[in-house]
């Protein structure tokens, strides 16, 4: 068995994102469409003679203590009993604040590659659980699939996505997640999506005028971008804006659109996971 692991820890985009409710404890209930892309980070995990859990190496702005990468190698160890040891070296490419899911990718394929690491054998629905207490997201990235997602973003069913290619608009904002929905002015919706078959463009995300109220520049890229595509829009709690195209060659057309002061990416979606085959 290796004594390391370099991984991948793709991004995600929510093709759309409706608010539908609050429960009574203050949570937002949702429904999604999330899709893997092939913009990820890059985490090395290499194995301690020790039962040390530490990541070696600067995140910006992210202190080790609040990493999800180290919270999630600390609840699988802990979730285990395992007497392993890992130290864990992030490099961090996907933009944080910009709703792309970085930090909860990081921490899914922490866990799925610790799995592996460690000889732990957990099924994918045990690192699921395990996810759970991490944060909305992360048990997407565990599960591997692109996903529509109910409830607070807990209740996933896979779906099937055609590829496509994105135009991404990258202002040099953070976006705050927890203030975006604290923000929220919530109006009285049902569920919108009555079945798993999206057609291109569908939906809306309810968090859009929120984010822009507060950072204009989320405002002025999904204008850019609209210049090319009538459904471009953010994804996730901004500041990223996305529009699809069925070629590489369109969507960096698109990009053509932003102005000077706002960062450009041409991905595609992804079937799978690059961890797949982990669990």
């Amino acid at each position: 068995m290796s004594d390391a692991l370099t991984v991948a820890a793709p991004a995600k985009i929510n093709l759309f994102l409706h608010i539908v409710g609050r429960r009574p404890d203050g949570y937002h209930l949702l429904e999604s469409l999330f899709v893997l892309i092939d913009w990820c980070d890059t985490i090395t995990l290499t194995r301690r003679a020790d039962a040390e859990i530490s990541r070696v190496g600067d995140v910006a702005g992210v202190a080790e203590a609040d990493d999800l990468a180290v919270r999630a190698a600390r609840a699988l160890r802990d979730a285990t009993a395992s007497r392993e040891g890992v130290t864990i070296a992030i490099d961090k490419r996907i933009p944080q604040g910009a709703g792309l899911g970085g930090g909860s990718s990081d921490a899914a394929s922490v866990l799925l590659a610790l799995n592996r690491l460690w000889s732990l054998r957990l099924p994918r629905s045990e690192l699921a659980a395990i996810a759970a207490h991490l944060g909305a997201d992360v048990p997407f990235f565990v599960g591997g699939e692109s996903a529509f997602a109910r409830g607070t973003g807990d209740l996933l069913t896979q779906v099937s996505i055609p590829m496509c290619w994105l135009a991404l608009a990258l202002p040099s904002i953070r976006v705050p997640t927890r203030s975006i929905f604290a923000q929220l002015q919530l109006t009285p919706m049902s569920p919108s999506a009555k079945m798993n078959v999206f057609s291109e463009g569908y939906g809306r995300n309810d968090l859009e005028a929120t984010a822009t109220a507060r950072f204009a520049a989320i405002g002025k890229a999904r204008t850019a971008l609209s210049r090319a595509s009538p459904n471009a829009r953010m994804t996730g709690s901004g500041g990223c804006v996305f529009a699809a195209f069925s070629s590489a060659h369109e969507a960096q057309q698109a990009l053509g659109n932003l102005p000077k002061d706002i960062d450009g990416r041409v991905v595609r979606t992804l079937a799978r996971h690059p961890l797949s085959a982990f669990a």
